[in-house]
């Protein structure tokens, strides 16, 4: 008995001994990057579909609503189909590129890293070093860490210092290693921010999804995704991700 009790107290400490280790080791953006990639190592999906509801609320009060249709192939693969299939309007996120379609045919292509993506999914499936330049390149500063609490739980801010909510910088949950919000200059709004919230965190197979995305800016909810008929791990068409084969290929069929 005495020596069973001496495995299990050697055990217990063994277990607080690494988790204080892991701890003492995050003290910058990229070994928390790399924390979060170690955290679900074969276990994250590499393909997601959901059907998702997406709301922008407007100053006077009003809002209104389109169903999107999106797949990701993970890393750095998103399709976005607006409305039905055959409308042919949508969007492809591919390695940094953003191209817009209208009746299947393309519109507008250009540079574009959707942070989201690269934070909330794509760190669980890639180098962290290749996370951390992504980051770095949108103006993250990774060597800018400290420690806060959002919505109950411990978290990490990585990009400002503590009480700064000006800085670009995005926020990591610390018992989970999950993406929780981000904070970043608003798109074509000089002087204004957005702050970015995956909320309702559920999980699905070995590994998690945010099933709501708010928007906030100037303190007030802009936009909502809501996710429904979530599904990982299906077989998705990797043509369904080539600009010249948009609208032959759907992953809703």
């Amino acid at each position: 008995m005495r020596r069973l009790f001496v495995m299990r107290r050697f055990f217990v400490l063994l277990l607080v001994s690494l988790a204080f280790a892991e701890a003492q080791e995050i003290r910058s953006g990229d070994a928390l990057l790399r924390a979060m990639h170690e955290r679900y190592l074969g276990t994250w999906y590499q393909t997601v579909t959901f059907t998702q509801k997406s709301t922008t609320y407007k100053s006077d009060g009003t809002s209104s609503s389109e169903t999107w249709h999106e797949a990701a192939l993970l890393p750095g693969k998103l399709r976005i189909d607006i409305g039905p299939a055959g409308d042919g309007k949508g969007y492809l996120m591919v390695d940094g590129t953003v191209t817009v379609f209208e009746n299947n045919k393309v519109v507008r292509s250009r540079p574009l890293v959707n942070i989201l993506l690269a934070l909330g999914f794509d760190v669980y499936r890639q180098e962290s070093e290749t996370t951390a330049k992504i980051v770095e390149g949108e103006g993250f500063d990774l060597a800018k860490i400290h420690e806060d609490t959002w919505e109950g739980h411990p978290v990490y801010v990585v990009g400002a210092d503590k009480g700064d909510l000006k800085s670009k910088q995005f926020w990591v949950q610390k018992d989970t290693m999950l993406f929780v919000r981000v904070i970043q200059p608003a798109r074509g709004e000089s002087g204004n921010l957005d702050d970015i919230r995956f909320e309702d965190y559920q999980r699905l197979g070995g590994a998690w999804i945010a099933a709501r995305v708010e928007v906030h800016s100037e303190e007030k909810k802009v936009f909502s995704e809501e996710y429904s008929e979530i599904q990982a791990n299906v077989k998705l068409d990797p043509a369904m991700f080539d600009p010249e084969k948009f609208g032959a290929t759907h992953w809703e069929k």
